[in-house]
Protein backbone atom coordinates (compact mmCIF):
# COMPACT_ATOMS: atom_id res chain seq x y z
CA UNK A 1 0.00 0.00 0.00
CA UNK A 2 1.46 3.43 -0.95
CA UNK A 3 2.18 5.82 1.93
CA UNK A 4 -0.65 8.18 2.87
CA UNK A 5 0.13 11.86 2.42
CA UNK A 6 -2.22 13.18 5.16
CA UNK A 7 -2.95 12.09 8.72
CA UNK A 8 -6.30 12.43 10.45
CA UNK A 9 -6.58 14.15 13.81
CA UNK A 10 -6.82 10.76 15.54
CA UNK A 11 -3.66 9.54 13.77
CA UNK A 12 -1.76 12.67 14.82
CA UNK A 13 -2.80 12.15 18.43
CA UNK A 14 -1.68 8.51 18.42
CA UNK A 15 1.63 9.47 16.79
CA UNK A 16 2.37 12.05 19.52
CA UNK A 17 1.42 9.55 22.24
CA UNK A 18 3.76 6.91 20.79
CA UNK A 19 6.61 9.42 20.51
CA UNK A 20 6.14 10.43 24.14
CA UNK A 21 6.29 6.74 25.11
CA UNK A 22 9.70 6.51 23.39
CA UNK A 23 8.70 4.77 20.15
CA UNK A 24 11.14 5.53 17.32
CA UNK A 25 10.10 7.91 14.55
CA UNK A 26 10.48 5.27 11.83
CA UNK A 27 8.42 2.77 13.83
CA UNK A 28 5.59 5.33 14.25
CA UNK A 29 5.71 5.98 10.52
CA UNK A 30 5.53 2.25 9.82
CA UNK A 31 2.52 1.82 12.09
CA UNK A 32 0.66 4.72 10.44
CA UNK A 33 1.90 3.81 6.93
CA UNK A 34 3.56 7.15 6.25
CA UNK A 35 7.17 8.17 5.73
CA UNK A 36 9.32 9.08 8.72
CA UNK A 37 9.62 12.70 7.47
CA UNK A 38 5.88 13.17 8.08
CA UNK A 39 6.31 12.06 11.69
CA UNK A 40 9.36 14.28 12.12
CA UNK A 41 7.45 17.36 10.97
CA UNK A 42 4.55 16.42 13.26
CA UNK A 43 6.95 16.07 16.24
CA UNK A 44 8.61 19.43 15.51
CA UNK A 45 5.24 21.17 15.16
CA UNK A 46 4.03 19.73 18.49
CA UNK A 47 7.24 20.74 20.26
CA UNK A 48 7.09 24.32 18.89
CA UNK A 49 3.37 25.06 19.09
CA UNK A 50 1.92 22.42 21.41
CA UNK A 51 -0.63 21.51 18.73
CA UNK A 52 -0.87 18.79 16.11
CA UNK A 53 -3.14 20.83 13.79
CA UNK A 54 -1.70 21.84 10.45
CA UNK A 55 -1.14 25.60 10.19
CA UNK A 56 -3.36 27.50 7.81
CA UNK A 57 -1.76 29.00 4.76
CA UNK A 58 -1.10 32.72 4.75
CA UNK A 59 -3.81 34.85 3.14
CA UNK A 60 -3.05 35.97 -0.38
CA UNK A 61 -1.97 39.59 -0.65
CA UNK A 62 -4.64 41.82 -2.20
CA UNK A 63 -3.31 43.35 -5.39
CA UNK A 64 -5.43 46.51 -5.29
CA UNK A 65 -6.21 49.16 -2.70
CA UNK A 66 -9.69 50.44 -1.91
CA UNK A 67 -9.04 53.47 -4.14
CA UNK A 68 -8.16 51.25 -7.08
CA UNK A 69 -11.19 49.07 -6.37
CA UNK A 70 -13.35 52.20 -6.45
CA UNK A 71 -11.77 53.25 -9.75
CA UNK A 72 -12.62 49.88 -11.33
CA UNK A 73 -16.24 50.09 -10.17
CA UNK A 74 -16.72 53.68 -11.34
CA UNK A 75 -15.14 52.89 -14.72
CA UNK A 76 -17.52 49.97 -15.21
CA UNK A 77 -20.52 52.14 -14.27
CA UNK A 78 -19.47 54.84 -16.73
CA UNK A 79 -18.92 52.37 -19.57
CA UNK A 80 -21.24 49.41 -19.06
CA UNK A 81 -20.06 47.61 -22.21
CA UNK A 82 -16.35 47.70 -21.31
CA UNK A 83 -14.74 44.27 -21.08
CA UNK A 84 -12.57 43.16 -18.17
CA UNK A 85 -9.52 43.50 -20.42
CA UNK A 86 -10.44 47.10 -21.27
CA UNK A 87 -10.93 47.96 -17.61
CA UNK A 88 -7.60 46.35 -16.76
CA UNK A 89 -5.88 48.61 -19.29
CA UNK A 90 -7.58 51.68 -17.82
CA UNK A 91 -6.44 50.72 -14.32
CA UNK A 92 -2.86 50.29 -15.50
CA UNK A 93 -2.89 53.65 -17.29
CA UNK A 94 -4.39 55.50 -14.32
CA UNK A 95 -2.60 53.84 -11.40
CA UNK A 96 0.37 52.04 -12.97
CA UNK A 97 -0.78 48.81 -11.29
CA UNK A 98 -0.75 45.59 -13.31
CA UNK A 99 -3.71 43.34 -12.48
CA UNK A 100 -5.32 40.43 -14.31
CA UNK A 101 -8.69 40.31 -16.00
CA UNK A 102 -9.93 37.97 -13.29
CA UNK A 103 -8.96 40.49 -10.60
CA UNK A 104 -11.13 43.09 -12.33
CA UNK A 105 -14.04 40.63 -12.44
CA UNK A 106 -13.54 39.78 -8.77
CA UNK A 107 -13.71 43.45 -7.73
CA UNK A 108 -16.95 43.92 -9.69
CA UNK A 109 -18.41 40.70 -8.30
CA UNK A 110 -17.72 41.97 -4.78
CA UNK A 111 -20.23 44.80 -5.37
CA UNK A 112 -22.68 42.41 -7.08
CA UNK A 113 -21.98 43.58 -10.63
CA UNK A 114 -22.17 40.80 -13.23
CA UNK A 115 -21.67 40.63 -16.97
CA UNK A 116 -25.06 40.04 -18.57
CA UNK A 117 -26.52 40.11 -22.04
CA UNK A 118 -27.83 43.53 -22.94
CA UNK A 119 -31.61 43.84 -23.00
CA UNK A 120 -33.21 45.27 -26.14
CA UNK A 121 -36.31 47.44 -26.10
CA UNK A 122 -37.98 49.87 -28.50
CA UNK A 123 -37.45 53.57 -27.84
CA UNK A 124 -40.59 54.84 -26.12
CA UNK A 125 -41.61 58.47 -26.32
CA UNK A 126 -43.89 60.29 -23.91
CA UNK A 127 -46.76 59.75 -26.35
CA UNK A 128 -46.09 55.98 -26.35
CA UNK A 129 -46.24 55.84 -22.57
CA UNK A 130 -49.43 57.87 -22.44
CA UNK A 131 -51.06 55.63 -25.08
CA UNK A 132 -50.05 52.49 -23.17
CA UNK A 133 -51.55 53.83 -19.97
CA UNK A 134 -54.78 54.85 -21.70
CA UNK A 135 -55.09 51.45 -23.42
CA UNK A 136 -54.57 49.65 -20.10
CA UNK A 137 -57.21 51.73 -18.36
CA UNK A 138 -59.74 51.12 -21.14
CA UNK A 139 -59.37 47.34 -20.90
CA UNK A 140 -58.71 46.98 -17.20
CA UNK A 141 -62.23 45.76 -16.36
CA UNK A 142 -62.70 43.45 -19.33
CA UNK A 143 -64.08 39.97 -18.60
CA UNK A 144 -62.81 36.65 -19.91
CA UNK A 145 -65.73 36.50 -22.35
CA UNK A 146 -64.80 39.89 -23.81
CA UNK A 147 -61.16 38.87 -24.26
CA UNK A 148 -62.24 35.61 -25.93
CA UNK A 149 -63.72 37.60 -28.83
CA UNK A 150 -60.44 39.36 -29.58
CA UNK A 151 -57.39 38.36 -31.57
CA UNK A 152 -53.80 39.07 -30.63
CA UNK A 153 -51.02 38.99 -33.19
CA UNK A 154 -47.26 39.10 -32.98
CA UNK A 155 -44.37 39.05 -35.41
CA UNK A 156 -40.73 38.01 -35.49
CA UNK A 157 -38.41 40.19 -37.53
CA UNK A 158 -35.27 38.97 -39.32
CA UNK A 159 -33.33 42.12 -40.07
CA UNK A 160 -31.08 42.59 -43.10
CA UNK A 161 -29.28 45.73 -41.99
CA UNK A 162 -29.06 45.69 -38.18
CA UNK A 163 -26.23 43.91 -36.40
CA UNK A 164 -28.01 41.87 -33.74
CA UNK A 165 -24.81 40.49 -32.22
CA UNK A 166 -24.71 39.88 -28.49
CA UNK A 167 -23.50 42.82 -26.42
CA UNK A 168 -22.74 42.29 -22.75
CA UNK A 169 -22.93 44.94 -20.04
CA UNK A 170 -21.99 45.22 -16.38
CA UNK A 171 -25.10 45.59 -14.25
CA UNK A 172 -26.36 45.04 -10.73
CA UNK A 173 -29.56 43.24 -9.70
CA UNK A 174 -32.80 44.85 -10.92
CA UNK A 175 -30.91 46.92 -13.53
CA UNK A 176 -31.84 44.86 -16.58
CA UNK A 177 -34.09 47.55 -18.06
CA UNK A 178 -32.17 50.53 -16.73
CA UNK A 179 -31.42 53.16 -19.38
CA UNK A 180 -27.68 52.57 -18.91
CA UNK A 181 -27.89 48.83 -19.62
CA UNK A 182 -30.39 48.49 -22.48
CA UNK A 183 -30.01 48.88 -26.22
CA UNK A 184 -32.73 51.09 -27.68
CA UNK A 185 -33.49 49.80 -31.13
CA UNK A 186 -36.33 50.58 -33.50
CA UNK A 187 -37.41 47.14 -34.67
CA UNK A 188 -39.40 48.60 -37.57
CA UNK A 189 -36.58 50.24 -39.52
CA UNK A 190 -34.48 48.93 -42.43
CA UNK A 191 -35.05 46.07 -44.85
CA UNK A 192 -36.09 42.75 -43.37
CA UNK A 193 -38.51 39.85 -43.44
CA UNK A 194 -41.39 39.53 -41.03
CA UNK A 195 -43.06 36.34 -39.82
CA UNK A 196 -46.58 37.10 -38.59
CA UNK A 197 -49.19 35.10 -36.72
CA UNK A 198 -52.15 35.61 -34.42
CA UNK A 199 -54.16 33.79 -31.79
CA UNK A 200 -57.28 34.19 -29.71
CA UNK A 201 -58.50 32.30 -26.68
CA UNK A 202 -59.47 29.18 -28.67
CA UNK A 203 -58.03 29.68 -32.18
CA UNK A 204 -54.88 30.59 -34.05
CA UNK A 205 -54.12 31.98 -37.51
CA UNK A 206 -51.88 30.55 -40.24
CA UNK A 207 -48.27 31.70 -40.20
CA UNK A 208 -47.43 34.38 -42.78
CA UNK A 209 -43.99 35.32 -44.11
CA UNK A 210 -43.89 38.66 -45.91
CA UNK A 211 -41.14 41.11 -46.92
CA UNK A 212 -41.21 44.32 -44.95
CA UNK A 213 -40.92 47.82 -46.33
CA UNK A 214 -39.86 51.04 -44.57
CA UNK A 215 -43.54 52.03 -44.35
CA UNK A 216 -44.87 48.53 -43.62
CA UNK A 217 -46.84 49.77 -40.62
CA UNK A 218 -49.14 51.62 -43.02
CA UNK A 219 -50.04 48.34 -44.75
CA UNK A 220 -52.85 46.20 -43.40
CA UNK A 221 -51.89 43.22 -41.29
CA UNK A 222 -52.79 39.97 -43.15
CA UNK A 223 -56.54 39.28 -42.88
CA UNK A 224 -57.12 42.25 -40.60
CA UNK A 225 -59.24 45.22 -41.71
CA UNK A 226 -57.63 47.64 -39.29
CA UNK A 227 -55.52 50.18 -41.18
CA UNK A 228 -52.90 50.64 -38.48
CA UNK A 229 -51.69 48.06 -36.00
CA UNK A 230 -52.18 48.93 -32.39
CA UNK A 231 -48.61 48.00 -31.54
CA UNK A 232 -47.34 50.75 -33.82
CA UNK A 233 -49.47 53.26 -31.97
CA UNK A 234 -48.36 52.11 -28.53
CA UNK A 235 -44.83 50.96 -29.23
CA UNK A 236 -45.94 47.42 -28.30
CA UNK A 237 -44.99 44.12 -29.92
CA UNK A 238 -48.59 42.92 -30.29
CA UNK A 239 -51.51 44.02 -32.41
CA UNK A 240 -55.18 43.87 -31.58
CA UNK A 241 -58.04 43.19 -33.99
CA UNK A 242 -61.26 41.21 -34.33
CA UNK A 243 -61.44 37.41 -34.50
CA UNK A 244 -62.72 35.27 -37.35
CA UNK A 245 -66.22 35.11 -35.92
CA UNK A 246 -66.51 38.88 -36.04
CA UNK A 247 -66.74 41.26 -38.99
CA UNK A 248 -63.09 42.30 -38.83
CA UNK A 249 -61.65 38.99 -40.06
CA UNK A 250 -61.56 38.44 -43.85
CA UNK A 251 -58.97 35.68 -44.25
CA UNK A 252 -59.29 31.88 -44.09
CA UNK A 253 -60.83 30.33 -40.97
CA UNK A 254 -58.54 30.33 -37.98
CA UNK A 255 -57.44 26.98 -36.64
CA UNK A 256 -58.50 25.69 -33.23
CA UNK A 257 -55.73 25.45 -30.67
Amino acid sequence: MPPRRRLSDADRGMAVAWLQEGVAVREVGRRLQVTHSVIQRLRDRFNNTGSVQEPRGAARTRMTTWREDRYIIVSALRNRTATANTLRGQVRTATNILVSDQTVRNRLHEVNMRSRRRAVRPPLTRAHRAARLAWTRRHLAWTRQQWSRELFSDESCYTLSFNDGRIRVWRRPRERFSNATVLKHNRHGGGSLMVWGGFSLHHRTPLHVCPRQPDWHRVQVPHCKTTTCLHMELGLSISFCSSSKLSGWTGPPVRPI
